[in-house]
């Protein structure tokens, strides 16, 4: 099975060592940042910047955006 686009992109942070905590990381492969996003935002979801959800707010980048 082909890794998916936020796989890689989890596997990328952890590879920078911007994700380090098992816990985070679990919960990241079980809960896609997508689930969070506006219908027109989730083909974002796996972009690493914040993205809007409405109401003048943002979901934060998944690394956090340093």
């Amino acid at each position: 099975m082909p890794e998916s686009d936020w796989e890689r992109l989890i596997r990328s942070l952890i590879n920078q060592g911007i994700l380090k905590s098992p816990k985070v990381i679990r919960a990241m492969r079980l809960v896609p940042r997508s689930l969070f996003l506006p219908d027109d935002q989730k083909p974002y979801a796996v972009i690493d910047t914040p993205l809007p959800i409405g109401e003048g707010q943002t979901v934060s980048a998944p690394q956090g955006h340093r």
